[in-house]
């Protein structure tokens, strides 16, 4: 079977995981290009990963063999390198956020999906073994209807992180916490727990940071099932915790913290997921991880091609979180309970 061959746009931060996964799924995809305008990136790259590198994004567009660009760069450019990318007739995978607000994120989407293009959003943490089994459990009914679901994302990150020239900023990054950090576990959340219908909170900037977006969101959600959850996250908690997700169930509860799984029912029947070593990224290294779940990412961006089908998170699937982000830091501008959009 021919490999697809993948273009990769954007060697900063980034980039390491993904390219790391591409290396493990080299019987499947062939990296026909890296591409950064920068030097000092391209030769930075090249000393870590034996790929062909350019410096200009049209070297990609007019190469014919491309059949996939995965988009690394910051979010304020996805939506004009992936509609670029989509009219040439590649496929595209976007890191998080898809854009810097919705309306961005949907021209980038709608532009997929009329090229005809698949798409896809890295958004890993879907991937965890046990977010994988609780995501079984819940599909199947085992813990019964949703009552009630909490997140919590207290991570860390200090002042020098927020020093990076852009890092957030609406202009950069769309937004602080939320867009930035909390849009995995957020992302997670949905897909186990379902549509979020409305939020009331409050979002600010502690005295812990200097930057222009949020670092504190705390938030009462409705379900659309009726059910109740809170929403809690920051990276001011040094330093830095596990991310959990808790939903409990007429029939027993779940609790998802980090890469466990612990789930009780009341019939007394137990069920865990031991942590996996792929904890981490929760402190001052954002990049504190392996990279499995990148690596699964990729490889299901790579079967939906083969497959004629959506990626697990697709263009759409994502937009999801970012409405329900747009709702919360809504609310925490206005403090009046916000409808989120669907």
């Amino acid at each position: 079977m021919r490999k697809t061959r993948i273009a990769i746009v954007g060697l900063g931060m980034a980039v390491t995981p993904h390219a790391k996964g591409l290396l493990d799924l080299a019987d499947e995809v062939e990296v026909a290009w890296a591409m950064s305008p920068s030097p000092s990136r391209r030769a930075a790259f090249s000393e870590k990963f034996a790929f062909p590198t350019c410096d200009r994004l049209e070297t990609i567009l007019e190469d014919a063999s491309v059949d996939a660009v995965a988009v690394f760069t910051p979010a304020n450019t996805h939506r004009d390198i992936g509609l670029a990318c989509a009219a040439a007739g590649k496929h595209v995978l976007t890191e998080k956020p898809l854009e810097i607000s919705t309306a961005r994120a949907s021209e980038l989407v709608e532009g997929c999906r009329r090229a005809g293009v698949t798409m896809g959003v890295v958004l890993q943490h879907r991937f965890k073994p046990a977010a994988l089994r609780l995501a079984a459990m819940l599909a199947e009914g085992e813990l019964g209807a949703l009552v009630g679901c909490s997140t919590a994302i207290r991570l860390w990150r200090p002042q020098a992180y927020y020093d990076e020239p852009g890092r957030g900023t609406y202009a950069r990054d769309g937004g602080g916490v939320l867009m930035s950090q909390g849009i995995h576990t957020l992302d997670l959340m949905l897909s186990l727990a379902g549509r979020v219908d409305m939020v009331t909170g409050f979002a600010a900037t502690t005295p812990v940071h200097r930057m222009e977006t949020e670092d504190m969101v705390c938030a009462a959600m409705r379900f659309a099932n009726g059910a109740f959850g809170t929403v809690d996250a920051t990276t001011a908690a040094f330093p830095g915790y596990a991310e959990e997700i808790v939903i409990s169930g007429e029939k027993g509860s779940a609790v998802l913290r980090g890469t466990e799984l612990f789930v009780q029912f009341m019939d007394g029947r137990k069920v865990s997921v031991e942590a996996d070593r792929s904890a981490g990224g929760t402190g001052a290294d954002p990049m504190a991880f392996p990279h499995d779940y990148h690596r699964a990412v990729m490889a299901d961006f790579i079967a939906a091609i083969r497959d004629g089908r959506d990626p697990k998170v697709s263009g759409e699937e994502a937009l999801k979180v970012h409405r329900l982000i747009d709702a919360l830091i809504e609310t925490g501008r206005t403090g009046a309970p916000v409808s989120v959009a669907r």
